[in-house]
């Protein structure tokens, strides 16, 4: 398969380089970009080597533009009088067949070129094609050119136009796939996967827990355990019972006395006065109506009668 690109990236100059053929005008190369010169008419690029088969595709960037007419072209022979061209004229793409000189449009698609643009034209077998920016734009089925191994660029000389990013190559035809089997030999798992997993059996093995696990408590049975009190308890104490001991008095205590009874003990009398010149007196001795210890007229001696 044969490929040629440029990109136009070096100094300014008149000559394009052993890549290109230029056909018929003054080419050259403009701060990185091709321009189409300013002679006025039509001009025409041709890459120098040819493509290996008839099935290629022209492809170039719009660098600037203006409404003169400017394309590529594919399928052609050394000098573009036969070939496939897909251009702008400034208000329409128009996709042309090119028969000994002679310009037959078989598709368009109304849109002015804008820079920035990418244009390509594919030319496979019987199927033409022109693309804008990768869209397909047009595509027909012509038989008029089976041949060519040429592709290039063909403007109006313009000081206005710019190309860039020049790409050809041969196209291969696309094959078309049958339908996959609905059998396939399962491949082995290289490096990590990812797969979908399925519905979990009803009945699994347990796995061994490791590390903290949290679970849902069950509600506790009505018979517990009493646990052993520790440390300071404090305890409802029930009513104290009627009949209490009594705690002995201790320190100073104050009592009411009862009424005292009229009979009490005598006490006796410590020694005799003097009073009254009573010396002694016998107690227990019965005597007359007298008060112990007022004084007597007369001397007496206990015990002795008296008149």
């Amino acid at each position: 398969m044969a490929a040629f690109s440029d990109d136009f990236n070096r100094a300014d100059s008149s000559n394009l380089g052993p890549g290109w053929v230029e056909v018929t005008g003054g080419w050259a190369i403009v701060s990185g970009q091709l321009s189409p010169g300013d002679g006025g008419g039509t001009i025409i690029l041709r890459a120098a080597g040819a493509m290996d088969s008839s099935d290629n595709y022209a492809q170039a960037t719009i660098a600037a533009t203006t409404a003169a007419s400017h394309g590529v072209w594919c399928r052609g022979n050394s000098g573009i009088t036969n070939g496939y061209l897909w251009r702008n004229d400034g208000s329409e793409w128009t996709l042309f067949s090119v028969v000994s000189s002679t310009f037959l449009a078989i598709g368009s698609y109304a849109a002015a070129a804008a820079p920035g643009d990418v244009m390509r034209v594919q030319a496979v077998g019987s199927t033409i094609k022109g693309f804008v920016n990768g869209i397909q734009r047009v595509s027909v089925t012509d038989t008029a050119v089976a041949t060519g191994t040429g592709v290039g660029i063909r403007c109006i000389s313009t000081n206005a136009l710019r190309f860039d990013d020049f790409t050809a190559g041969d196209v291969v035809a696309g094959v078309a796939l049958t339908a996959a089997a609905e059998t396939d030999s399962a491949q082995a798992f290289l490096g990590a996967k990812a797969a979908t997993a399925g519905l979990a059996a009803a009945t699994e093995a347990a796995q061994v827990t490791g590390g903290s696990k949290t679970a849902a408590v069950g509600a506790a049975g009505e018979t517990q355990t009493a646990q052993a009190l520790v440390g300071a308890k404090a305890v409802l104490a029930p009513a104290a019972a009627e009949s209490d001991t009594a705690r002995p008095l201790t320190g100073v205590k104050i009592a009411a006395l009862g009424t005292a009874v009229e009979t009490s003990t005598a006490r006796p009398i410590a020694a005799s006065g003097t009073d009254g010149g009573i010396d002694t007196v016998l107690v227990g001795t019965p005597h007359g109506a007298w008060a112990a210890g007022r004084a007597r007229v007369p001397t007496w001696s206990a015990g002795t009668p008296r008149a």
